[in-house]
């Protein structure tokens, strides 16, 4: 697990290369349940960079629409979805080890078939595991907004970023943002706007409401409570 911690280097030259992430690293202290379930469980429901390309028969015993989440934080609310949605198959992309650790006790406590993840980085899984036109949904709720715009850089909603999971959709599958950050929200709006291949289902230049997949968490309820807002942003990849 998080083998993309590795210096990159140029596979010409040997040199190391500096790249742009758009997570920081900051791992907080493992609980005594979530060691336990990356001991005990991760061999079960987690996936490997060095697996290569994702074979969905031999990972969940069938070939169902899969949507893949990145970034999912301590993995409730996609544990909470894919209870809710049986028919489809969920893969979860998270740096975070204390995250991948809830997630599988989730998994574990739900009784859930349905949820894999990865412990790497998103954009390295979606280049080398994930084969083109084969995702249902891609969902990348509340990421980083990098709010410094000196740090604007590091936002992971990026023309090349959305570009490569175009490809990774199948025709009439969805890309779905949130984010509580008004700025961040404007930025991907605009990011989307520009991209070929894309249709916004609000209609052009419109957030759209909370669709019914995704559950609404504490801390947007708690925000709501105080004024904040959360936008939410459906783009249809199209033919």
């Amino acid at each position: 697990m998080l083998d993309f911690l590795h210096q990159d280097k140029d596979p010409e030259t040997g040199k190391v290369m500096r790249r742009v992430r758009s997570f920081v690293l900051r791992e907080g202290r493992l609980t005594a349940g979530q060691r336990r379930a990356l001991d005990t469980l991760w061999p079960r429901f987690g996936l490997e960079r060095d697996q290569g390309p994702l074979d969905p028969v031999a990972v969940f015993g069938r070939d169902a629409p899969r949507v893949l989440e990145i970034g999912y934080g301590m993995g409730a609310s996609l544990a909470a979805m894919a209870e809710a949605e049986p028919d489809k198959d969920f893969i979860g992309i998270e740096v975070h080890r204390p995250g991948v650790g809830a997630l599988l006790i989730e998994i574990e406590q739900r009784g859930l078939g349905n949820v894999r993840s990865y412990c790497d980085d998103a954009v390295d899984i979606l280049k080398l595991c994930i084969p083109d036109g084969s995702l249902e949904r891609v969902q990348l709720y509340f990421p980083d907004p990098w709010h410094k715009k000196k740090h604007h850089k590091r936002r992971i909603v990026q023309p090349d970023w959305v570009a490569l999971v175009g490809r990774k959709l199948r025709p009439g599958g969805v890309l779905h943002m949130a984010t509580d950050w008004e700025n961040y929200a404007e930025h991907m709006m605009e990011v989307m706007a520009d991209a070929p291949g894309f249709e916004n289902r609000a209609g052009a230049g419109r957030f759209a409401e909370r669709p019914a997949w995704r559950p609404e968490t504490k801390f947007e309820r708690r925000g709501a409570g105080l004024g904040h807002g959360v936008w939410d942003l459906l783009f249809e990849k199209v033919p």
